[in-house]
């Protein structure tokens, strides 16, 4: 483990402290969960995730006061690159400019619909202690989660961010694009490529409503209904029966994830292809800090060559569009349909060890064997 990688385990073990040491009883007990790897309905809890205004599982700004909004604030930028960190924080100030947009007329039945507020951090464990610890903070177009496994930064996917609006008016003509150039780059790449290569990318002339492998616990071919992206017990929207990705038959097949990667395999892509899609690559694996990304993983020639590209919808500027990066411990997905495509949701997991369940096991068998 570099120097760099210990360091971020030791500023989120030391934010994750801070932040515990200023709640009272009642808070603590939102607020911590048991240790990652404990009993099967706690592990349960730790790796359920959302992205949608539901219940994350843990304690809200709102249960807080405005010092331990700052302690919370600072753990999460503990796990994030500065880039990062901007653009979660911009992400939960949409809130309101989405609220703005919706005429402050929503109405979910609760106090507030769109409320920057309502996201949620739980720590599973103790932070710095001997035993495996994490923490978990998400709400509206966020999930960030994080595993540390002997003092190291195990896990810190899934690592959700979404934008609703994706583009929004600023003074003087400027545009505020949280995610931007993870589209620009996208479409500017399946864009560039040769007819027969841009034939195999296009896994789907129709894009999905949503990401494919959604909120899953494991990426797999499930088929994700609407209903379980949010937490049982709250808001539900109507057809909470249907797909979540509103496909069925014949074009879900077309999208399924499967362990071959579908699209276009980076070894057939021209050098500038290439440092396009590891530019792409690092709009999303650079969301965490140094030491801490697997981005340098892709210096790797063979590593590049084993990325896939596959693009569903029109490639053309402002009409619905998903695609998705997909290899060995790889799984990028993006998705702008909503709202007049202006609603983007962009993903980045690890389908080898999503919320670093490969790295429990091994940390159990060599710790806790009979």
């Amino acid at each position: 483990m570099t120097d760099a990688g210990r360091e971020v385990a030791n500023r989120m073990a030391e934010a994750a402290r801070a932040w515990l040491d200023s709640l009272d009883a009642d808070q603590r007990a939102v607020a911590v969960g048991p240790p990652p790897g404990a009993d099967g309905a706690a592990e349960a809890e730790r790796t359920s995730w959302y992205y949608t205004p539901t219940d994350h599982g843990g304690l809200t700004f709102h249960q807080q006061r405005p010092a331990q909004h700052r302690l919370v604030m600072r753990l999460v930028a503990s796990g994030l690159s500065e880039a990062g960190y901007n653009t979660v924080a911009t992400v939960l100030g949409l809130e309101n400019v989405l609220d703005h947009v919706e005429g402050f007329s929503v109405n979910w039945g609760r106090e507030r619909t769109r409320d920057p507020s309502m996201y949620y951090l739980r720590v599973f464990g103790e932070p710095g202690g001997p035993r495996p610890w994490g923490w978990r903070f998400g709400g509206h177009h966020v999930s960030l989660n994080n595993l540390v496994v002997d003092g190291r930064v195990a896990a810190t996917t899934p690592c959700f961010i979404g934008a609703d609006p994706a583009v929004s008016p600023l003074l003087g003509g400027e545009k505020l694009r949280p995610l931007g150039t993870a589209e620009d780059l996208a479409r500017e790449l399946v864009r560039s490529l040769r007819p027969e290569s841009a034939a195999r990318a296009l896994l789907l002339p129709r894009a999905p409503n949503d990401v494919v492998a959604g909120n899953n616990t494991r990426v797999d071919d499930r088929v994700l209904k609407r209903a379980e992206l949010w937490r049982p017990g709250g808001h539900i929207p109507d057809r909470a029966e249907h797909p979540a990705t509103g496909l069925d038959g014949a074009n879900r097949r077309a999208l399924a994830l499967t362990p071959t990667p579908k699209g276009v395999p980076g070894a057939e892509l021209d050098a500038g292809q290439r440092e396009l899609l590891r530019t792409l690559l690092g709009t999303y694996l650079d969301r965490v800090p140094d030491g801490v990304s697997p981005l340098p993983r892709y210096d790797d020639p063979a590593a590049l060559d084993a990325v896939h590209l596959g693009w569903a919808g029109s490639t053309a500027a402002g009409e619905p569009h998903y695609y998705r990066l997909h290899g060995p411990r790889l799984l990028i997905e993006w998705t702008n349909i909503h709202r007049g495509v202006n609603h983007a949701h962009a993903v980045w997991r690890d389908p080898e060890t999503d919320f670093g369940g490969d790295v429990l096991a091994a940390h159990h068998a060599a710790h806790h064997a009979p």
